[in-house]
């Protein structure tokens, strides 16, 4: 960023809220998440594993194992490892595509790279010694990586390849889960870790006709190498005389459009709304210098990124990236209210005004601790506020034609979608056979035989890319692919249909024996693989005190249960109105929102969960769970 973009930019706060108001409201649509097509029946080959050969087949086996673990990519590896480490070894990995590597398997475009330092996301640095090159690492070196873990913590020997599990299906009789698989196989396990990713089912956009288009087809966390040539670095050179259309301009198609930019005769980019693009910066990584850090390095380091995203107070910022300093910028004008979570106004307030109730009432009290909330959210909307002008104003100082540049300067706060750092995309559109279709928020209106149709404009295309995304807020059974089914042949999707309902996130009652990895009603981290090695650190520490003690059952109580959902709404990050005001995407369900906040994660922010995790694992009682 240049020294004159990094001055104040004076802007008017009024004219900048109605104009987030007005591109908010032209994308709102009636029907949601409804806009999308399900990837099933004529769209299912969207959902082929095009990196193995066809026609893999083998016998059908039954197995009877201690602890089966659903998903092979971060969180079931870390699932295993951990496992592993606490001296269970009977375990057996169930993944459906050829490899390890989950979201990082499949998702191999060109340009497929990490939005966080490699130095936080990578899991288990020290206990491997792994270097990476750079400091955002490419999807190529992170599948290098997911098998540097498989091979060192002998993965490949326990896992089921090629694999999708159907059901799993709890049996009393036995103390058993029974899962079914699309290959015949029988597997009967103790334990079952239900690690399938929360983006995985990639979804496609309900166009008017999407099923007439007579050309090629396909979605990104597909791609089809064998019609663009090239690979994961790019050099697409089978695109020298087609004309591709890219649908989407989320993070992914900022990743791969520069690439097809590059390549294709044509390329059109149809956006209904511009991501945040910042910069990136990326730099080899010194191994001389990673070599000289203290132990314990990476697990500081981890913690350090993700508290300055709580906004709690470091003394230093470790990383300084976009990431930290998106959140220094905002924060950084509160620090002498002293935040320390993720309940930001709720900590703050009580540090401000702790005398106030005392010495003046509660009436005063609280008109007074109104009056600070108030403060402190306009501070942070001014800093926001100056944030995205910034932002904007990269895209005007990149990008050639004015016209172009203002369609793709974003008019939402900075977190109403997931901030993008790149450092090729915007200059991609200054090439003369690129083209963005900015359809003003209405997206494209239909597909014809030879190609698409937006603003009433009709566009020849050999090809479509779907940068479209995955599913985000649909039913559990469905993005996992499989039904789970536990005591009295109750279904998660029932239990869970008024509301999530579980234990710290990781057991729900009626399911025993069960351990779900995710987000939900647990601590949410933008490294996501952080917040997995911590649900793989708590699994491997019951389990292994289960053996300890002998038992082969544990479930959560009724009692806990009901404490730690009344917990998640009691600590619940209060959003509904910062997401009713954000552009519609998947961050606010379409648009759609409907606040249920024990649908949330845990309100306190990453840190004081795990803290608070590791705090009952040092109790030593199992507080909870129903043992025997």
């Amino acid at each position: 960023m240049t020294a004159a973009m990094s001055e104040t930019v004076a802007f008017d706060p009024d004219a900048l809220r109605a104009k987030y108001r007005e591109e908010r409201d032209k994308r709102i649509r009636a029907d949601g998440n409804d806009q999308y097509v399900d990837v099933s029946g004529d769209f299912s080959h969207y959902t082929d594993d095009p990196y193995v050969e066809p026609g893999f087949t083998r016998d059908a086996i039954e197995r009877q194992v201690e602890v089966l673990i659903i998903g092979g990519g971060f969180g079931g590896m870390l699932a295993a490892a951990r496992l592993r480490e606490s001296g269970i070894d009977d375990l057996m990995i169930v993944e459906k595509g050829g490899g390890f590597g989950g979201t990082w398997y499949w998702n191999r475009y060109p340009g497929a790279s990490c939005d966080i330092e490699s130095l936080v996301y990578f899991p288990l640095l020290e206990e491997t010694g792994f270097v990476p090159k750079q400091r955002y690492t490419n999807a190529t070196e992170t599948l290098e990586y997911c098998q540097v873990i498989a091979e060192q913590y002998k993965l490949h020997d326990i896992a089921l390849m090629q694999t999708q599990i159907l059901s799993t299906d709890w049996s009393e009789e036995e103390g058993a889960w029974i899962a079914r698989t699309n290959r015949g196989d029988t597997i009967k396990a103790r334990f079952v870790i239900h690690s399938n990713g929360p983006l995985n089912r990639p979804k496609l956009p309900g166009i008017r006709g999407i099923d007439r288009f007579a050309g090629h087809t396909f979605h990104t966390s597909r791609w089809d190498y064998d019609y663009t040539g090239g690979d994961a670095f790019g050099g697409l050179d089978k695109l020298a005389d087609k004309r591709v259309a890219v649908i989407g301009t989320g993070a992914t198609a900022v990743q791969c459009v520069p690439h097809l930019a590059a390549s294709a005769k044509q390329l059109y980019v149809f956006q209904r709304t511009p991501s945040s693009i910042d910069v990136r910066n990326n730099t080899e990584i010194d191994p001389a210098w990673l070599a000289q850090q203290p132990a314990g390095w990476h697990h500081q380091r981890r913690t350090n990124f993700e508290a300055i995203l709580s906004g709690m107070p470091v003394k230093e910022d470790l990383v300084r990236d976009g990431w930290t300093e998106a959140f220094r910028d905002i924060f950084g004008g509160l620090r002498h209210f002293r935040p320390s979570g993720w309940r930001l106004f709720t900590w703050t307030l009580g540090w401000a005004l702790s005398n106030a109730r005392k010495e003046r009432g509660l009436k005063q009290y609280l008109t007074d601790k109104a009056m600070v909330a108030m403060g402190l959210q306009e501070k942070m909307e001014m800093a926001d506020f100056a944030k995205m002008e910034k932002v904007r104003a990269r895209a005007e100082s990149v990008v050639q034609d004015t016209e172009t540049a203002e369609s793709l300067k974003p008019y939402y706060r900075q977190f109403c979608k997931r901030p993008c750092f790149h450092d090729e995309y915007l200059q991609a559109f200054n090439r003369p056979n690129v083209r963005l279709i900015d359809t003003d928020g209405q997206g494209v209106e239909a597909f014809t035989e030879t190609g698409l149709v937006a603003n009433g404009e009709a566009f020849d295309v050999d090809c479509v890319v779907f940068a479209t995304g995955f599913e985000v807020g649909t039913d559990y059974s469905r993005r996992a692919g499989y039904s789970i089914t536990g005591i009295d042949g109750l279904t998660i999707s029932e239990k869970w249909a008024d509301g999530m309902a579980t234990f710290h996130g990781l057991h729900t009652r009626g399911f025993p024996n069960a351990f779900f990895f995710g987000p939900q009603q647990s601590g949410f981290t933008a490294t996501y693989t952080f917040a997995l090695d911590e649900n793989a650190m708590q699994t491997a520490y019951i389990l292994g005190e289960m053996k300890k003690r002998g038992a082969t059952r544990v479930d959560a109580s009724e009692k806990a249960e009901k404490a730690w959902i009344n917990t998640i709404k009691r600590v619940a990050r209060q959003t509904e109105e910062f997401q009713k005001s954000c552009t519609p995407g998947y961050y606010n369900n379409e648009g759609h929102v409907e606040f249920e906040s024990q649908n949330t994660f845990y309100g306190g922010g990453p840190i004081e969960f795990f803290n608070l995790m590791a705090k009952w694992r040092h109790a030593g009682d199992l507080r909870g769970l129903e043992i025997r």
